[in-house]
């Protein structure tokens, strides 16, 4: 942590140093933003932070309980990215600072806090080709692509938490291909260590593999809006994305893929089994006017964990099942936005997790974009249609 901090004070104090280079910087692209005078490299730094308030209500049968009210840093980042070199090879660097970012010391990190969220170079060997290598998102959901910086909610979905494929330390190749006048194709492939982020004793179970193509039909959205949740820009033209995904993790060893609790048995050993995880989504964006709609399925060829015995299960299920999340929102010329989100999600049996729906509305007011914006929502979540709860939640994010 105190490295960290060093870190940034430095940044500041170069900050000032070059005050006359990076006079033309404004709110919103980056505390320091600068190249140098031979173009060899670039850097931008950009700090951001979000704070929310959360009240919840569980409904016991008969009456809704007392609210339990919360407040909390739900994330505190520092951003670094540019290029080096040539312009062709860019990376970036995020770090993780609030308690969310680092939970999730064990034996495989060295009990050690799990600072970093992205290490990953990009490099651009030909045209319309990337190669990107370290630690970063996997081409998964579009939800989970989308950065926590730019959502058009509080936060993402059941559907993400349940079942996204986060990050993991491998290599990427991506690749653009034009089939029409306008009509866009994105392929992007991906071998990872299949454990998550910030795993640094050995690869456990095997290999992770991840294919992903994307068809935009309509062309290109303004500033990368695909990836950017609200439509920001007020396309003057439909845009439309369609994705698909494919996951497929090799004698995984945790109970979501790359994610939750390691499956060990007696001896300690760890319990393997082949995951796959599909998704289908879409992004579309139209004057103000904007839809994500996700589908996710999961399943595993031995879900439940056996010991070492070959017969005995030791407690740890693959979350296996699927899910549906639609979200819409409408975007007024006076920067205030209006959102709804429904999801819906179903569990395998073999988990005995309960079938859970969550209908949310929101409001969100946009002061510089998703750089700095207060954000509102209520979300009503019933599982197995008799468990209620409703949860109120009011936050801001300022990104530098």
């Amino acid at each position: 942590m105190k490295l960290i901090l060093s870190i940034a004070l430095l940044l500041c104090l170069t900050l000032s140093a070059y005050a006359q280079e990076i006079s033309d910087t404004s709110f919103g692209k980056g505390l320091i933003n600068f190249t140098a005078k031979d173009s060899s490299f670039s850097i931008k730094f950009a700090p951001r932070f979000q704070v929310r308030s959360i009240s919840s209500w569980d409904h016991d049968g008969s009456q809704y309980t007392s609210p339990e009210h919360n407040f909390i840093v739900r994330r505190a980042r520092l951003k670094f990215d540019g290029f080096a070199y040539s312009p062709k090879l860019k990376y970036k660097i995020e770090l993780g600072l609030s308690n969310r970012d680092l939970s999730g010391a064990n034996q495989f990190n060295r009990n050690t806090p799990r600072y970093i969220l992205d290490a990953v170079i990009m490099w651009q060997f030909a045209d319309n080709w990337e190669l990107w290598a370290g630690q970063t998102k996997l081409p998964g959901n579009i939800e989970r692509v989308v950065s926590s910086a730019n959502l058009q909610l509080i936060d993402r979905s059941l559907l993400n938490s349940r079942f996204n494929i986060d990050r993991d330390l491998g290599v990427q190749l991506r690749h653009t291909s034009k089939l029409g006048d306008n009509f866009l194709m994105r392929e992007k492939l991906a071998i990872s260590q299949g454990e998550g982020r910030n795993v640094s004793e050995g690869n456990e179970g095997g290999l992770q593999y991840t294919a992903r193509v994307e068809f935009l039909p309509f062309g290109k959205f303004q500033s990368k809006g695909d990836y950017v949740q609200a439509d920001l820009k007020r396309e003057a033209k439909p845009k439309l994305m369609l994705g698909f995904t494919y996951n497929f993790n090799e004698n995984a060893v945790r109970e979501r893929s790359g994610l939750g609790n390691y499956m060990f048995k007696s001896d300690g050993s760890l319990y393997e089994t082949n995951v796959s995880t599909i998704f289908a989504d879409a992004m579309f964006k139209y004057k103000g006017f904007s839809f994500m709609g996700e589908y996710a399925n999961r399943d595993a060829d031995q879900p439940i964990a056996i010991d070492t015995d070959g017969l005995t299960p030791t407690g740890d299920v693959v979350l296996t099942g699927n899910a549906l999340n639609l979200q819409a929102g409408y975007l007024f010329k006076s920067n205030y936005e209006i959102a709804a989100r429904y999801t819906t999600v179903t569990y395998d049996a073999i988990t005995g997790n309960l079938p859970t729906d969550q209908y949310t509305l929101g409001g969100s007011r946009y002061i510089v974009g998703h750089k700095l914006k207060v954000q509102t929502d209520l979300s009503y979540t019933t599982v197995s249609g008799n468990q209620d709860n409703i949860t109120f939640r009011l936050g801001f994010d300022l990104h530098f």
